[in-house]
This record gives structure tokens, C-alpha cells and sequence, in this order.
């Protein structure tokens, strides 16, 4: 039986008629970016998917979100686009109890990097909903209540190149502490910061290195 699969991400892990509705997208078949990816094929996680033999229950990916609630210009995300609100949706409606799943890919903390948000301290308990408006708590918060959620899963947290340290370096510590597999690039291609077709492929590798596949 196949295993059950979730994305949580930003644009990278976008195609549009593949995320869910009113959600941003940033990769389409049409000429819109400068990117050479046309085709939901040639993206990292429909390669990852299919080679893995995975069932893809949800592509839960916003172009643009921030881990934490502060996105762009300082805007309020806590209750739209944040990976945290986008999970405590799920939580909220049943979605794990509905559906079980066993892999989860989460390819973020790209834009809390480029957006200049604070990034405040690492922490593991008491949060505050004000120190979730941080990058560093709000990775910490995200990735504990996504293990409490899915205590059985094997999650993998893949880490951007060219994003500030103190974030690359929170994904993978906290990763690591709650039994999450980080997965470093050594090189992505990218125009436009974003992954050429080039670039998707080795992100896929790596990740199915990660997963021994």
C-alpha cells in the first residue's frame, strides 16, 4: 500500500491547479516567471512523489508564505498564508484524523529569510502568540506542534541555500530534536532565486538520498 504523503510550502513547491484554492502560486505552464519549469513533472515533489511511490494527499504550498506570522512589509499572516496557520487549519477541521499520513515535506523558511522579519530567539515551550510574529520561535513552535500532530510520521525539512544562517541553522537543530530529518543542499539552480528545471532535479535527488530511495 502506498504511503500517504503532505507538503507544507511556499513557492517552490507550487503548481497551480495542484495547491489548494486561493492560495498563491508562483510556478504555472504559462511564460509567467523566469523559470524554465512549465510542467507539475518537472517540479522537486511531483519527481519525489513518483519515485517514491507516494500518495500525495495534499500539496499544502502558498508562493510567498512565511513560517512565522509576519510575512512581507511587516503584514499580519497569522490568521492567511503562515505554515502555522495553514496547519492549525488542518488540525482544526480533522484533516489527520481523516487522513493518515506518513511523509511530510516542509520546504519553507525561504521568505522569513528574504522578508527580513525578526528573528527573535529559539524556544521550545510556553510560546506566546507575540513571539510567534519571529522567525526563530516560529519554526520552533511550527515543528513541535507538526511532531505532536504527527508523532508516527517521517517528516523531512528541507534547507534552502542562500538563506540567512541563524534560520538554516534553526530548521536543522530543531529538525534534529524533534526526530525530523534535515536535508541540506549542496547547490540549487535558480534564476530568479527561484529552481530552474536544473535545480528541481537536485532538489529531488537529495531528497530521495535523504529518504534512501
Amino acid at each position: 500500500m502506498k504511503k500517504n504523503a503532505i507538503i507544507f510550502g511556499d513557492s517552490y513547491s507550487t503548481f497551480d491547479g495542484f495547491i489548494p484554492e486561493g492560495y498563491e502560486v508562483f510556478y504555472t505552464p504559462f511564460e509567467y516567471y523566469d523559470t524554465d519549469v512549465r510542467n507539475v513533472s518537472e517540479t522537486w515533489w511531483h519527481q519525489v512523489v513518483t519515485e517514491a511511490d507516494l500518495n500525495l494527499v495534499l500539496n499544502d504550498s502558498w508562493s510567498g508564505s512565511t513560517i512565522c506570522y509576519t510575512g512581507y512589509d511587516n503584514v499580519d499572516c497569522s490568521e492567511s498564508s503562515s505554515f502555522i496557520c495553514r496547519l492549525k487549519k488542518l488540525i482544526a477541521k480533522g484533516f489527520f484524523e481523516e487522513n493518515k499520513i506518513d511523509t511530510v515535506f516542509v520546504f519553507g523558511g525561504t521568505n522569513d529569510s528574504w522578508s527580513d522579519d525578526p528573528l527573535g530567539e529559539m524556544k521550545f515551550d510556553d510560546f506566546d502568540k507575540s513571539e510567534l510574529y519571529s522567525v526563530l520561535p516560529g519554526i520552533c513552535y511550527f515543528l513541535k506542534l507538526l511532531r505532536e500532530t504527527l508523532p508516527d510520521a517521517d517528516i523531512y525539512c528541507l534547507i534552502n541555500t542562500e538563506i540567512k544562517q541563524e534560520i538554516a541553522s534553526c530548521l536543522e537543530k530543531v529538525s534534529e530534536k524533534y526526530g525530523m530529518t534535515p536535508v541540506t543542499f549542496d547547490t540549487i539552480d535558480k534564476t530568479g532565486d527561484h529552481p530552474t528545471i536544473k535545480g528541481m532535479k537536485e532538489i529531488k535527488d537529495t531528497v530521495l538520498k535523504a529518504m534512501n530511495r
